[in-house]
């Protein structure tokens, strides 16, 4: 318990920690095990955390291939694991899955949790025909994607979300290629386009926007809620692991990554940054960026301010 504790007032410790959500958080049974082995720095495993925190007992929760599986948060010993079922499905299959369990357990008239907590690759990617389909039919499930911007359990590789110009281990740079050549996947805006009773943005560096958004989708029971998750990933995003809440701060005050929620498709704002700060200040401390040139930057900026005015023109 201590050691959760210590891993969330390290995400707490600047001028903007929130003293009354640390003290609920405290008094919250973790029904993460400590025993699970995350690396320094991720926020992905705190996320998990909090989810569960918020969500609790009756809960039941899914996790396929990525991070979180293979830390140890299944299968890894007898003193890991969460303290509520898991399952560890394949990456397709993941979103139906929870489904039919849902459906189940309201046939019995049972109040249960079904939450997905799967990485982005496996989202954007794999299972976004599933998540898109049980979006569309609005299954009842809660899916949270914890964005590490690539398949970080396979060496670093791109994926669907991976952004513009961004290195990894398969868009190497080099003379014919400056990362990855493609922009990112925007996926909450694309569930969003669904009209699900709930979607949202959220980031590790804000935990009560988080879990004000996580308390948001519990309430929802009539349709699927989708949380998109910034989380840093220090070995993938080349960065030391004590500037994680700084660059999930940045990506957020640069409007790289803006913090937003939609009920039923209509977008509204939960975090305005009134002085924005430019993109560069975000890609200059973040690893797989160094290789930019200053008009790469300015092209990314450009691409960051044509999205951010685009998600603006939806919001009412």
């Amino acid at each position: 318990m201590g050691e959760t504790i210590d891993k969330i007032k390290w995400l707490l410790t600047d001028k903007y920690a929130n003293k009354a959500l640390e003290e609920e958080i405290r008094d919250i049974e973790d029904l993460l095990s400590p025993g699970v082995s995350t690396c320094l720095g991720c926020g992905a495993e705190v996320g998990l955390r909090i989810a569960l925190k918020i969500f609790g007992k009756n809960t039941i929760l899914a996790i396929p291939p990525g991070c979180m599986g293979g830390v140890g948060v299944v299968g890894y010993g007898l003193t890991t694991g969460a303290k509520v079922p898991v399952f560890f499905p394949l990456l397709d299959n993941i979103a139906s899955m929870l489904a039919g369990i849902k459906r189940q357990f309201n046939r019995k008239g049972e109040k249960v949790y079904v939450l997905a907590y799967a990485g982005d690759g496996g989202t954007a990617d794999v299972g976004f025909q599933c998540l898109s389909g049980a979006a569309e039919r609005d299954e009842n499930i809660i899916y949270i994607c914890y964005d590490n911007e690539g398949y970080m359990n396979t060496g670093i590789q791109r994926s669907g979300t991976t952004p513009y110009k961004a290195w990894t281990t398969t868009t190497p740079v080099g003379e014919s290629r400056r990362g990855k050549p493609q922009v990112s996947k925007n996926m909450p805006l694309i569930m969003a386009m669904h009209e699900v009773p709930y979607v949202a943005t959220a980031s590790i560096a804000y935990l009560e926007d988080y879990a004000t958004k996580l308390k948001k989708a519990a309430k929802v029971e009539d349709g699927l809620s989708y949380i998109h998750l910034f989380t840093p990933c220090p070995t993938g995003w080349r960065f030391s692991t004590d500037k994680t809440i700084e660059i999930s701060r940045l990506a957020v005050e640069t409007n790289f990554f803006p913090l937003w929620e939609a009920k039923y498709g209509k977008i509204r704002f939960t975090k305005k940054i009134w002085f924005k700060k430019p993109v560069k200040e975000y890609l200059k401390v973040v690893g797989k960026y160094s290789h930019l040139t200053e008009e790469e930057i300015e092209e990314i900026q450009k691409l960051v301010d044509e999205r951010y005015d685009m998600l603006k023109s939806l919001a009412r």
